[in-house]
C-alpha cells in the first residue's frame, strides 16, 4: 500500500530475480531427470543444517537467549548459520530482538500490517522505516559481541559465506559423485538456497497471518502447523511471541508437534552439551491463556 518507489532497493531486487531465475533452472534440472539421484537427498541433508542454524542458532541461542551451549556447538551452530546466508548473527538477531519489541508497529522491520509479501519478503526489497532504525538503536545488543565466535563470523562474513553457503556444497557432488558443476551449483547451491529463505519467511509471513491465538488473541502472531513443519518447529508462534524467552519455542515439542528444533536441543543437553534450558511454567501458561487467550482453539494444543 502507498508504494514509494524512491524507497525500492533496486540492488536487492535484481538478486532476487536473479536467485530465482537460477532455482526456477535447479528445479527443472531436479523434474527432468537431470541431476545425479545422491544430489538431492544431499542439498535436503543441507536444508536441515542450514534451517537450524537459523532456529537452533540465530534465533533460540543467540536472538533470544532461551538457553546456553558449550563452544563446540555454538562454532557448528555458527557454520551452519552461514550455511543458510542470511546475514551474520548480530545483524539477524538485531533484526530479529527489534521485531519482537516493536511488532506490528513501524519500528518491526518485516511489519505484517504492511502486507503479507512485505512481511514476508518486500522488506528486504525496501528501506527500512526511520522507526526501524530508532529501535535498534534504542537496545542494547552488547551481550552478541560479548561472543567470540560472533565477532569471528562477522568479521570474516563475506568470503565465509561465499565458501560455506556455495562453493562447498557445489564442489562435493562435484568432486564426489561426477555431478555437473551446473547442476550442482543450481540444485545444492542456488535451490536449495532459497527454499531455506522461503520457509523461513514463512514464520514472518504465513505465521502472523493464518493459524489460532490460543495464547493472544490481540495478535498478528498465529500457530500455525504447516510453518512448523517447512520451519522445523518455528511455527507456533503465538506462543512464542508471548513467551519468547523459552527455548521450545512452542508449548509442546518434539516430533510429534513438528518441533525438531526442540529434540534436538534436548538431545544435546542429556550429552551436556546444551544447558541452562529456559521454558515458561504450565501454571504460567494456562494462566495466560485463560487472560488473553482464544479458548476456542486450545483443543488443538492440548498434551496427547
Amino acid at each position: 500500500k502507498n508504494l514509494d518507489w524512491s524507497k525500492v532497493v533496486w540492488r536487492n531486487v535484481i538478486l532476487f530475480v536473479v536467485l530465482h531465475s537460477y532455482t526456477v533452472y535447479g528445479l527443472y534440472l531436479v523434474f527432468s531427470g537431470q541431476t545425479n539421484w545422491r544430489t538431492i537427498p544431499f542439498s535436503i541433508f543441507l536444508y536441515w543444517l542450514a534451517g537450524l542454524g537459523i532456529t537452533m542458532g540465530a534465533h533460540r541461542l543467540w536472538a533470544h537467549k532461551s538457553y546456553k551451549a558449550t563452544f563446540p556447538i555454538r562454532f557448528v551452530l555458527m557454520l551452519m548459520q552461514t550455511l543458510a546466508f542470511q546475514n551474520s548473527i548480530y545483524e539477524w538477531s538485531r533484526d530479529h530482538r527489534v521485531h519482537h519489541k516493536y511488532t506490528e508497529t513501524d519500528g518491526d522491520p518485516h511489519n505484517a500490517k504492511r502486507g503479507f509479501f512485505f512481511a514476508h519478503m518486500g522488506w528486504l526489497m525496501y528501506r527500512k522505516h526511520p522507526d526501524v532504525i530508532k529501535g535498534g538503536k534504542a537496545l542494547d545488543f552488547s551481550d552478541l559481541m560479548e561472543d567470540p565466535i560472533v565477532r569471528w563470523q562477522r568479521k570474516n562474513y563475506l568470503w565465509m559465506v561465499f565458501l560455506v553457503c556455495f562453493v562447498v556444497p557445489t564442489l562435493i557432488p562435484y568432486y564426489f559423485w561426477n555431478e555437473s558443476f551446473v547442476t550442482a551449483l543450481m540444485v545444492a547451491g542456488f535451490m536449495r538456497y532459497t527454499l531455506v529463505l522461503h520457509f523461513t519467511w514463512t514464520v514472518n509471513s504465513l505465521a502472523h497471518y493464518v493459524g489460532a491465538r490460543p495464547y493472544d488473541k490481540t495478535m498478528y502472531a498465529s500457530e500455525n502447523p504447516l510453518v512448523a513443519y517447512l520451519a522445523l518447529g518455528e511455527g507456533w508462534h503465538n506462543f512464542h511471541h508471548v513467551f519468547p524467552y523459552d527455548y521450545r519455542a512452542a508449548e509442546f515439542g518434539g516430533v510429534n508437534t513438528n518441533n525438531v528444533t526442540t529434540g534436538i536441543i534436548e538431545f544435546f543437553n542429556r550429552l551436556g552439551q546444551t544447558y541452562d534450558l529456559k521454558a515458561a511454567s504450565n501454571s504460567l501458561i494456562e494462566r495466560r491463556i485463560q487472560r488473553t487467550g482464544d479458548q476456542t482453539m486450545r483443543r488443538y494444543y492440548s498434551k496427547k
